[in-house]
């Protein structure tokens, strides 16, 4: 297992949250297992670079001082939008020991034959799934290879994941995860144009009666 280590430091929830952004810290906060929750400061960079490196599904272990390390899952986070910086993070105790539920982000690669060769489009119905397995266990990503849909009728299913035996998806594993459509004929085309040409027609008359009816409300 990877070990990603992060350096933290005790808030004390009277001191000024924005001053301490300004000072290059985000605020967080460490629950789960019980245990008391902790207010805590993390140095934003580092943080930026931990979780590039871990993203929500890597085990990080939270060290306060030299003594006190704890295993945790970056479970939450607010991002500010206009800075394009975190604002708060929150940190999930885990046990090494006990099976969590988390979810797995998928990770498509390649192209689907049935786009590129027959101009289909695809159609990605999920972006993860969920996993129950040890926190030290749990996957990054699961690699989905586009390149098994050579034709309209291929699917890529949840029970097509590779996955290891220590790892339970916990999703249906007849559920789609990827397929590709066929492009749709000129007829079917033309009939979308004069449908949105329709619903613009009942919008513009629409305005137009209301428009009348304010008019002579005026008068």
């Amino acid at each position: 297992m990877k070990k990603i280590t992060l350096k933290i430091s005790e808030r004390d929830l009277k001191e000024n949250l924005n001053q301490g952004r300004q000072a290059g810290k985000v605020p967080a906060v460490l629950y789960g297992q019980g245990k008391e929750n902790k207010n805590i400061w993390v140095d934003a960079i580092k943080f930026k670079k931990v979780f590039d490196e871990a993203g929500e599904n890597t085990i990080v272990s939270l060290e306060l001082g030299e003594d006190e390390k704890t295993n945790v899952l970056i479970y939450d986070y607010q991002l500010d939008a206009l800075l394009d910086t975190f604002a708060h993070v929150d940190f999930l105790r885990v046990n090494m020991k006990e099976e969590i539920e988390t979810e797995v982000p998928l990770n498509f690669v390649g192209e689907a034959p049935a786009v590129k060769e027959k101009g289909g489009i695809l159609v990605k119905v999920l972006d993860n799934v969920e996993v129950k397995c040890l926190p030290g266990n749990i996957p990054q990503a699961f690699e989905i290879d586009l390149a098994k849909l050579v034709d309209f009728e291929s699917k890529i299913t949840v029970a097509d994941i590779k996955v290891s035996e220590d790892v339970e998806i916990l999703d249906n594993p007849e559920t789609i995860v990827a397929s590709v459509s066929e492009p749709r004929s000129e007829e079917e085309l033309a009939q979308l144009d004069e449908k949105v040409e329709e619903d613009v027609s009942k919008v513009e008359g629409a305005a137009e009666e209301v428009k009348e009816e304010t008019e002579g409300e005026s008068k």
